[in-house]
């Protein structure tokens, strides 16, 4: 392959585009899609985890403002313990719970097709993840590679 960039025909960039709709489309409807809206539709209405969501809402803003001074401000530890405490407490509600796996679960299916797309191009792509996991595992497409060859690049 040379060093230039290849460049997509507007008929070829047509069908690649109709193609990846088509895949948003079945997305669309995948059960993963399906349980997230309908877990989301369900802590939404959930008064309990209203409650929950807003109190830790609440904290955020405390916890981002002693976050600008760190460890100096007199009431980092605290605020940083009453955030983590929130968390745990919005984290425990069953709907909050329920909506939190779903969406893991949708965001490993959309990792899953989009790592597929990236290595039918090039194993090197970096995709982007939400789940650390995929980052540690090294190799250039988690962005571990520094091109020294051991992730097995050849990009020396």
């Amino acid at each position: 392959m040379s060093s230039q960039m290849m460049t997509l025909s507007p008929l070829d960039f047509q069908e690649v585009m109709e193609r990846a709709y088509r895949i948003g489309e079945l997305l669309t409807g995948s059960e993963e899609m399906k349980r997230y809206l309908e877990s989301r539709r369900r802590m939404e209405q959930d008064p309990e985890a209203e409650a929950k969501i807003a109190s830790f809402n609440r904290m955020k803003e405390v916890y981002e403002e002693v976050q600008r001074f760190g460890k100096y401000h007199p009431d980092y530890n605290k605020v940083t313990r009453e955030i983590r405490q929130k968390k745990r407490e919005m984290e425990q509600v069953a709907s909050v719970a329920a909506f939190k796996k779903a969406e893991d679960e949708l965001d490993e299916l959309l990792y899953r097709v989009s790592r597929t797309i990236a290595d039918a191009v090039s194993k090197s792509i970096k995709v982007p993840s939400n789940n650390p996991l995929y980052e540690m595992m090294g190799g250039c497409g988690s962005g571990g590679c520094g091109t020294g060859g051991s992730c097995g690049c050849s990009a020396k």
